[in-house]
């Protein structure tokens, strides 16, 4: 079976429960948010909870392979990244938040994902939306093991915006050409079987 299941379009697929984002609604950079987050971190939220069903492993292709967007953002450190500068790699882009309760589940398979794939032209970049520097150093220091890719700040939500971005988490597979190829809202497993073979399948294309 095809990891990522041919769609007419790049509609949002049944997923576990997302938070959607409304319209007006990309400046989360507030006190507000930040609030929620520390919060959500003081109570030990950073922790999977028990008893949650388990989540996604599938992707959906989108039928027509149109380029990705602009991104050009900086991480933690300050450093820009920039995804035009990425083609002729494969690029999973996963737009998420500190206080958002399935981007926190799905991202220690991200990170085994990436350890997996290491050296293999893959590269990962998680774009934390409204939030800054000390709100995602203090998430991601209370992981087991913290992310070794790249975590990109888009504290006004614009890159979220420019990107079409519903809800958190969303996932998009961009190919070697820095085309979206797939993508997925809500939580994912994403070094499950299916998904890994979805990205090693572009990796074998030119």
């Amino acid at each position: 079976m095809n990891p990522m299941n041919e769609s007419t379009q790049p509609a949002p697929m049944k997923t576990n429960p997302v938070r959607t984002v409304r319209e007006g609604d990309h400046n989360l950079a507030g006190w507000s948010v930040n609030l929620l987050g520390a919060l959500l971190l003081a109570l030990g939220a950073s922790s999977p909870a028990a008893g949650l069903p388990p989540l996604s492993h599938s992707l959906t292709a989108t039928a027509a392979k149109t380029p990705a967007p602009a991104l050009n953002l900086r991480d933690l450190d300050g450093q820009p990244h920039d995804l035009a500068a990425l083609k002729g790699k494969v690029v999973l882009v996963n737009f998420w938040a500190t206080w958002c309760p399935p981007c926190r589940r799905e991202m220690p398979s991200m990170e085994r994902l990436a350890q997996k794939l290491r050296g293999d032209n893959f590269v990962v970049l998680a774009v934390d939306v409204g939030e800054d520097a000390d709100t995602v150093h203090a998430f991601s220091s209370r992981m087991e093991t913290p992310p070794s890719f790249p975590i990109l700040l888009d504290p006004h939500g614009r890159t979220m915006q420019a990107w079409g971005v519903a809800g958190l988490p969303t996932t998009y597979l961009i190919d070697r050409q820095g085309r979206i190829v797939a993508g997925a809202i809500g939580g994912r497993e994403f070094d499950h079987p299916e998904i890994e073979r979805a990205v090693r399948d572009l990796l074998k294309r030119d």
